[in-house]
């Protein structure tokens, strides 16, 4: 496999109705800590600030040239192997479109978004 495909982790949300706490780590660090070591070949865990589901935290997206792009939230750090199985099934799926059926509970549930593929920018005349 060529491209590269990732799997995006809020380390900054926290849960909803968790008072923020300087001395407990927020549950994005949590799950980027657990998952390291079980990230599927070909998926790059990318930590990253705010995707901007404050509501539904602790929140991940899937990534990749050419594919959909999945947002997924209300994620438990306890849930890293679920991740990690849907990270490599969106691997495997063509353009990332895994079929619903076949889609961790979680991933079926609590999908934010789904967005498009990137279209390639038209050629100039």
């Amino acid at each position: 496999m060529s491209e590269t495909l990732e799997l995006l982790i809020c380390v900054t949300c926290r849960l909803l109705d968790a008072p923020a706490d300087p001395d407990r780590p927020r549950p994005g660090r949590v799950l980027a800590d657990a998952l390291q070591g079980q990230m599927p070949a070909g998926v790059t865990l990318i930590e990253t600030e705010c995707l901007s589901n404050c509501k539904r935290g602790c929140t991940i997206a899937l990534r990749g040239p050419g594919r959909w792009t999945y947002v997924y939230g209300d994620i438990d750090p306890a849930q890293a192997p679920i991740i990690a199985e849907g990270a490599q099934k969106f691997r495997d799926a063509p353009q990332g479109l895994v079929p619903w059926r076949d889609r961790p509970e979680h991933f079926r549930k609590h999908c934010i978004a789904r967005i498009p593929p990137l279209v390639p920018p038209l050629e100039a005349p």
